[in-house]
Protein backbone atom coordinates (compact mmCIF):
# COMPACT_ATOMS: atom_id res chain seq x y z
CA UNK A 1 0.00 0.00 0.00
CA UNK A 2 1.39 3.09 -1.20
CA UNK A 3 0.29 5.79 1.28
CA UNK A 4 0.96 9.12 -0.44
CA UNK A 5 -2.12 11.13 1.58
CA UNK A 6 -3.33 10.66 5.54
CA UNK A 7 -5.00 13.68 7.55
CA UNK A 8 -6.48 13.28 11.01
CA UNK A 9 -10.45 14.37 9.88
CA UNK A 10 -12.14 14.74 13.12
CA UNK A 11 -11.62 13.59 17.34
CA UNK A 12 -15.23 12.24 17.71
CA UNK A 13 -17.28 11.30 20.98
CA UNK A 14 -20.56 10.75 19.73
CA UNK A 15 -22.10 8.93 16.24
CA UNK A 16 -23.68 12.74 15.34
CA UNK A 17 -19.57 13.55 14.32
CA UNK A 18 -18.35 10.42 12.60
CA UNK A 19 -17.80 11.16 9.54
CA UNK A 20 -19.81 10.08 6.05
CA UNK A 21 -19.06 9.50 3.08
CA UNK A 22 -19.29 5.63 3.19
CA UNK A 23 -15.66 4.77 3.52
CA UNK A 24 -14.61 1.42 5.09
CA UNK A 25 -12.98 1.85 8.29
CA UNK A 26 -10.84 -0.23 10.02
CA UNK A 27 -10.60 0.19 13.91
CA UNK A 28 -7.44 0.03 16.72
CA UNK A 29 -8.35 -1.01 19.80
CA UNK A 30 -5.58 -2.42 22.64
CA UNK A 31 -4.11 -1.13 26.32
CA UNK A 32 -3.20 1.90 26.58
CA UNK A 33 1.08 2.30 25.74
CA UNK A 34 0.45 -0.54 23.57
CA UNK A 35 1.92 1.38 20.65
CA UNK A 36 -1.41 2.24 18.63
CA UNK A 37 -0.07 5.70 17.45
CA UNK A 38 3.57 4.25 16.12
CA UNK A 39 1.65 1.63 14.16
CA UNK A 40 -0.35 4.45 12.59
CA UNK A 41 2.68 6.46 12.20
CA UNK A 42 4.35 3.29 10.50
CA UNK A 43 1.84 2.09 8.62
CA UNK A 44 1.11 5.24 6.76
CA UNK A 45 5.03 6.57 6.69
CA UNK A 46 4.68 9.72 8.63
CA UNK A 47 6.15 10.63 11.87
CA UNK A 48 4.15 11.82 14.15
CA UNK A 49 0.59 12.46 12.33
CA UNK A 50 -1.08 10.25 15.24
CA UNK A 51 0.49 11.73 18.15
CA UNK A 52 2.29 9.58 20.61
CA UNK A 53 2.59 9.90 24.00
CA UNK A 54 4.37 9.03 27.05
CA UNK A 55 1.41 9.32 29.09
CA UNK A 56 -0.88 6.55 28.72
CA UNK A 57 -3.75 6.80 28.23
CA UNK A 58 -3.79 10.42 26.26
CA UNK A 59 -6.66 9.38 23.29
CA UNK A 60 -9.69 9.99 25.32
CA UNK A 61 -11.82 10.28 21.60
CA UNK A 62 -12.41 8.10 18.48
CA UNK A 63 -9.71 9.55 16.10
CA UNK A 64 -10.65 8.96 12.32
CA UNK A 65 -7.75 9.34 10.13
CA UNK A 66 -8.39 9.68 6.43
CA UNK A 67 -5.64 7.57 4.23
CA UNK A 68 -5.55 8.14 1.02
CA UNK A 69 -8.73 9.48 0.38
CA UNK A 70 -10.26 6.05 0.72
CA UNK A 71 -10.22 4.78 3.85
CA UNK A 72 -10.58 5.62 7.74
CA UNK A 73 -7.96 3.93 10.40
CA UNK A 74 -10.37 4.82 13.94
CA UNK A 75 -8.19 4.68 16.92
CA UNK A 76 -10.23 4.53 19.63
CA UNK A 77 -9.11 5.10 23.42
CA UNK A 78 -6.65 2.72 25.29
CA UNK A 79 -8.38 0.57 27.99
CA UNK A 80 -6.54 -0.80 31.13
CA UNK A 81 -5.07 2.47 32.06
CA UNK A 82 -6.00 2.88 36.09
CA UNK A 83 -5.42 6.80 36.32
CA UNK A 84 -8.45 7.72 35.11
CA UNK A 85 -11.41 7.40 37.14
CA UNK A 86 -13.82 4.59 36.37
CA UNK A 87 -17.15 7.76 35.55
CA UNK A 88 -14.79 8.41 32.70
CA UNK A 89 -13.96 4.31 31.79
CA UNK A 90 -17.25 3.84 32.07
CA UNK A 91 -18.27 7.47 29.60
CA UNK A 92 -15.41 5.71 27.23
CA UNK A 93 -16.69 1.84 27.64
CA UNK A 94 -20.18 3.30 26.00
CA UNK A 95 -18.62 5.50 23.21
CA UNK A 96 -16.74 2.53 22.37
CA UNK A 97 -19.15 0.13 22.00
CA UNK A 98 -21.63 2.44 20.14
CA UNK A 99 -19.11 3.01 17.74
CA UNK A 100 -18.51 -1.41 17.39
CA UNK A 101 -22.24 -2.08 17.03
CA UNK A 102 -23.41 0.60 15.11
CA UNK A 103 -20.98 1.46 12.84
CA UNK A 104 -22.05 0.22 9.58
CA UNK A 105 -18.74 0.79 7.98
CA UNK A 106 -16.53 -0.56 10.08
CA UNK A 107 -14.92 -3.40 8.38
CA UNK A 108 -12.31 -5.07 10.49
CA UNK A 109 -10.44 -4.24 14.15
CA UNK A 110 -7.12 -4.45 14.62
CA UNK A 111 -6.31 -5.81 18.44
CA UNK A 112 -3.16 -4.56 19.60
CA UNK A 113 -1.16 -6.82 21.98
CA UNK A 114 2.46 -5.99 23.36
CA UNK A 115 4.17 -9.18 22.20
CA UNK A 116 6.62 -8.72 25.53
CA UNK A 117 3.84 -10.21 27.86
CA UNK A 118 1.18 -12.23 27.75
CA UNK A 119 -2.26 -10.34 26.80
CA UNK A 120 -4.26 -8.99 29.70
CA UNK A 121 -7.71 -10.25 30.63
CA UNK A 122 -8.68 -6.76 28.97
CA UNK A 123 -7.14 -7.49 25.59
CA UNK A 124 -9.09 -11.11 26.06
CA UNK A 125 -12.11 -9.23 26.68
CA UNK A 126 -12.01 -6.79 23.59
CA UNK A 127 -11.38 -9.97 21.31
CA UNK A 128 -14.36 -11.77 22.47
CA UNK A 129 -16.15 -8.83 22.25
CA UNK A 130 -15.39 -8.26 18.51
CA UNK A 131 -16.14 -12.04 18.17
CA UNK A 132 -19.46 -11.61 19.35
CA UNK A 133 -20.35 -9.26 17.58
CA UNK A 134 -18.87 -10.54 14.48
CA UNK A 135 -16.77 -7.84 13.73
CA UNK A 136 -13.37 -9.32 11.77
CA UNK A 137 -10.14 -9.07 13.99
CA UNK A 138 -6.21 -9.36 13.19
CA UNK A 139 -4.01 -9.29 16.39
CA UNK A 140 -0.87 -7.05 15.67
CA UNK A 141 1.17 -8.25 18.22
CA UNK A 142 3.46 -5.09 19.21
CA UNK A 143 7.25 -4.08 19.96
CA UNK A 144 8.51 -7.59 18.64
CA UNK A 145 11.67 -5.86 18.16
CA UNK A 146 12.04 -5.81 21.96
CA UNK A 147 11.47 -9.58 21.72
CA UNK A 148 14.81 -11.64 20.48
CA UNK A 149 13.98 -13.37 17.00
CA UNK A 150 14.24 -16.77 18.26
CA UNK A 151 11.88 -16.10 21.18
CA UNK A 152 8.81 -14.19 19.10
CA UNK A 153 7.28 -17.53 17.91
CA UNK A 154 6.87 -18.86 21.30
CA UNK A 155 5.57 -15.45 22.69
CA UNK A 156 3.53 -15.45 19.35
CA UNK A 157 2.06 -19.03 20.47
CA UNK A 158 1.55 -17.91 24.48
CA UNK A 159 -0.43 -14.93 23.02
CA UNK A 160 -2.24 -17.09 20.75
CA UNK A 161 -3.59 -19.39 23.42
CA UNK A 162 -4.31 -17.01 25.89
CA UNK A 163 -6.46 -14.86 23.46
CA UNK A 164 -8.24 -18.39 22.64
CA UNK A 165 -7.47 -17.29 18.90
CA UNK A 166 -9.87 -18.34 16.69
CA UNK A 167 -8.55 -20.67 13.17
CA UNK A 168 -8.35 -18.19 10.03
CA UNK A 169 -7.64 -15.59 12.61
CA UNK A 170 -4.34 -13.71 12.30
CA UNK A 171 -1.57 -12.39 14.89
CA UNK A 172 1.10 -10.45 12.93
CA UNK A 173 4.17 -9.54 14.67
CA UNK A 174 4.78 -5.86 14.24
CA UNK A 175 7.61 -3.10 15.52
CA UNK A 176 7.49 0.68 15.07
CA UNK A 177 11.18 0.68 15.22
CA UNK A 178 11.99 -1.67 12.20
CA UNK A 179 9.05 -2.27 10.19
CA UNK A 180 8.87 -5.51 10.81
CA UNK A 181 5.14 -7.02 9.77
CA UNK A 182 4.40 -3.17 8.02
CA UNK A 183 3.66 -5.45 4.60
CA UNK A 184 1.62 -8.61 6.10
CA UNK A 185 -0.47 -6.08 8.28
CA UNK A 186 -1.39 -3.98 4.77
CA UNK A 187 -1.86 -7.08 3.24
CA UNK A 188 -4.24 -8.67 5.56
CA UNK A 189 -6.04 -5.28 5.97
CA UNK A 190 -6.75 -4.88 2.07
CA UNK A 191 -9.47 -7.25 1.42
CA UNK A 192 -11.51 -5.06 4.08
CA UNK A 193 -10.77 -2.01 2.39
CA UNK A 194 -11.70 -3.06 -1.16
CA UNK A 195 -14.96 -4.58 -0.61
Amino acid sequence: MNVTKAELVISAVKPEQYPDGGRPEVALAGRSNVGKSSFINKMINRKNLARTSSKPGKTQTLNFYLINDSFYFVDVPGYGFARVSKQERQKWGKMMETYFTTRETLKAALLLVDLRHPPTKDDVMMYEFFKHYEIPVIVIATKADKVPRGKQQSHAKIARETLGLAAGDLLILFSAETGQGKAEAWAALLPFLTE
